[in-house]
């Protein structure tokens, strides 16, 4: 089992940057692709970036130009830094990850039935 632990979410203002972590433990050796994903009062879970363990990266056209994802894998942590926030940022950010060492995360990325892990979210709250 692989368990996964995000940090870094909290109250920001709008065009703040913040810095998300997510520290992977357990069995690690296994993990492929990561992602972030968000949820919204409301509002389904939806995509916003992954990479994989080759640094493939993949990222919704919502967070494009803005969001930088990466990871290392010595630590088994992926970050995710968003620049120039905007209310609309403003959900549960949940970590997770696939079982699929060698996996690019092409064509998969994208969907949270791609992942066999999660973590248990951070808030992210932008205000204006």
């Amino acid at each position: 089992q692989v368990q996964l632990a995000e940090s870094g979410g909290g109250l920001v203002q709008v065009d703040d940057s913040l810095k998300l972590s997510c520290t992977a433990s357990g069995l690690t050796f296994s993990i492929g692709v990561m992602g972030w994903f968000r949820q919204a009062p409301g509002k389904e879970r939806e995509f916003v970036t992954a990479i994989s363990r080759g640094r493939n990266t993949y990222y919704a056209d919502s967070v494009k130009g803005r969001a930088t994802i990466s990871r290392d894998n010595a630590k088994n942590t992926m970050y995710l830094v968003i620049n120039s926030l905007k209310p609309e940022d403003t959900a549960v950010y949940y970590c997770a990850a696939d079982r699929q060492y060698y996996s690019s995360g092409n064509g998969v990325a994208h969907f949270a039935t791609n992942y066999d892990y999660w973590g248990q979210g951070t808030q992210v709250t932008v205000s204006s």
